[in-house]
């Protein structure tokens, strides 16, 4: 490799990591703005979580198309068309805000999802390559995940700090959030157009090169590979985890009429606490980096899915009474940061983010293994499958609905039926039986 490759290669990685917190940004968002929505419009806490939804059902729309996009267009053209769509897709938000509209909100989540959709379509594959596959491409996809980590932390807590009563909540108190989004996401345009992004060679199909495919020869694809299959299953779940863990405890937590906390500004501390969520993440991506190259994919995969059913199971069993201190941002008059007593329960939640962080780059990792010239194909299918985040955070909260309204701590029984199924992909399902199709 020629030194300008070398430093094309770091441009690319950089201008990848840097995509990453965009989807977290456009993508986080979406939860606390569900808190908003549900006492803005007076709805049920399922429909509130409309928004995130959206934001994740674009996947499913988008997925499997932002493969063939990727194949056809390269990973330039296809990340600029991404940003476009999210510049768009908060744009409409924003407007949202000003008529006070629930339906253009939904319009704008929507768009907005297909956009990271794209963008995620884009990144993880790229990483792949750059990384040259195996325990490298898993430590570039941790170090992506760790800026995710930071941007995804910084929306939940300024959203809280913008919040000044859930009560009277509003879209346009956001609305500085909402302006940063489309400064980034301009920024992010120019910079890519300006960016020389390395591309796969265009492969030819069994078509294109003159190979009859009767006789029984049939093209392989992503989906012939059982351990690609339960691996995208995997990311379903996953993602469905990964959001539903903070979003339920968000709700609980500044919830008026169980009062929880005990504290006039619920609503900071809440959204302090899920946001330490989204920042153990990011603690978490940080020993997967340092530990990404010695440690295999599956043993991580295996140890935090065991760690997390431990933390779960302990949170919904632990004595409601029993409370914690915790560091939070209280934005009250008389201190902005402090120690909080939250329930034990709380904290036991917020500890998955440990377990979380790391699990995307593993599964993933996993799934393409063996996939050769199917990867970018295989990466748009992993989209669709993320549209877990929108539908599990959503059976969640209709199981707190059809418990009163209170039985926030029994939705996560949902989580645990999840990690159940990870620690099954890590040690059985993730292995190829499939050695001989490329």
């Amino acid at each position: 490799m020629t030194q300008n490759q070398k430093h094309g290669n770091i441009i690319a990685i950089i201008v990848m990591i840097f995509l990453f917190g965009m989807i977290a940004f456009v993508t986080n968002l979406a939860s606390p703005m569900g808190d908003i929505l549900k006492h803005q419009f007076g709805i049920a806490n399922w429909m509130g979580t409309l928004g995130v939804f959206a934001i994740f059902i674009a996947y499913a729309v988008m997925g499997y198309p932002a493969g063939s996009l990727l194949q056809k267009y390269g990973y330039k053209k296809t990340a600029l068309l991404a940003i476009a769509v999210g510049f768009i897709g908060v744009g409409i938000q924003t407007i949202s805000g000003v008529f006070g509209s629930f339906g253009i909100y939904l319009l704008g989540a929507f768009i907005a999802g297909l956009s990271v959709c794209l963008l995620n379509t884009v990144i993880n594959p790229m990483l792949v390559k750059l990384g040259g596959g195996g325990n490298k491409s898993n430590r570039l996809i941790q170090i992506g995940g760790t800026f995710s980590s930071i941007s995804g932390t910084s929306v939940i807590l300024l959203t809280g700090l913008l919040i000044p009563s859930i009560a009277q909540a509003q879209i346009s108190d956001v609305f500085p959030l909402m302006f940063a989004a489309l400064t980034i996401f301009a920024i992010a345009f120019v910079v890519i157009s300006l960016t020389a992004i390395p591309e796969n060679e265009k492969q030819p199909g069994l078509q294109e090169t003159g190979i009859p495919t009767s006789k029984g020869m049939t093209p392989k694809g992503p989906l012939s590979y059982r351990h690609f299959v339960l691996g995208a299953i995997g990311v379903f779940v996953y993602v469905g985890i990964e959001v539903g863990i903070p979003n339920v405890l968000n709700k609980w937590l500044q919830n008026p009429q169980l009062n929880v906390l005990g504290a006039v500004n619920a609503e900071a501390i809440a959204a302090s606490i899920a946001a330490t969520y989204w920042f153990l993440m990011l603690i978490g991506r940080f020993i997967g980096v340092a530990v990404g190259g010695k440690v295999s994919a599956k043993a991580m995969l295996v140890f935090t899915s065991c760690l997390g059913l431990i933390l779960t199971l302990s949170a919904i069993f632990a004595p409601s009474s029993m409370m914690v201190s915790m560091p939070v941002f209280k934005n009250d008059a008389y201190a902005l940061f402090g120690l909080a007593n939250v329930p034990i329960s709380a904290a036991l939640l917020v500890c998955l983010g440990l377990c979380t962080s790391v699990m995307w780059g593993g599964i993933f990792t996993l799934a393409v293994d063996g996939l050769g010239k199917h990867t970018e194909k295989a990466s748009g299918f992993f989209m669709v499958m993320v549209c877990g985040g929108g539908i599990l955070p959503l059976l969640q909260n209709g199981i707190v609905d059809i418990a009163g309204g209170v039985g926030h701590l029994i939705s996560y029984w949902v989580v645990v039926a999840g990690l159940l199924y990870l620690l099954y992909y890590a040690l059985v399902g993730s292995k190829n039986v499939n050695l001989d199709r490329v």
